[in-house]
């Protein structure tokens, strides 16, 4: 089991950045594939970026393409996505998620997920 802590959300404006971090606990962090969704009022929770286990293979949803980056930490148990020209759009609580099993990037993402963090981009 791995419990899942975001943080770095906060108010940008259009055009800025901001990284969020996601804080995994326990041992076996580097079995777990990883992935980042986001869920924006009113709309349905949707995938953003996901990690294998190693860093070695990413996914983006073609919205984010060029824009945000998804890495990983193995040794400090830290999944990141760094989020780069960031649009009004991008308004949504990001949650981190976690599976041992396979790669969280279908609509149910993984077993496992964090409390969220907001992000909010103003004009």
């Amino acid at each position: 089991q791995v419990q899942l802590v975001e943080s770095g959300g906060g108010l940008v404006q259009a055009g800025g950045s901001l990284r969020l971090s996601c804080a995994a606990s326990g041992r076996t962090f580097s079995r777990y594939a990883m992935g980042w969704f986001r869920q924006a009022p009113g709309k349905e929770r949707e995938f953003v970026a996901a990690i294998n286990t190693s860093g070695g293979r990413v996914y983006y949803a073609d919205f984010v393409k060029g824009r945000f980056t998804i890495s990983r930490d193995n040794a400090k148990n830290t999944v990141d996505l760094q989020m780069n020209s960031l649009k009004q759009e991008d308004t949504a609580v990001y949650y981190c998620t976690a599976d041992a099993y396979k790669m969280p990037k279908d609509q149910d993402g993984g077993s496992y997920w964090g409390q969220g963090t907001q992000v909010t981009v103003s004009s």
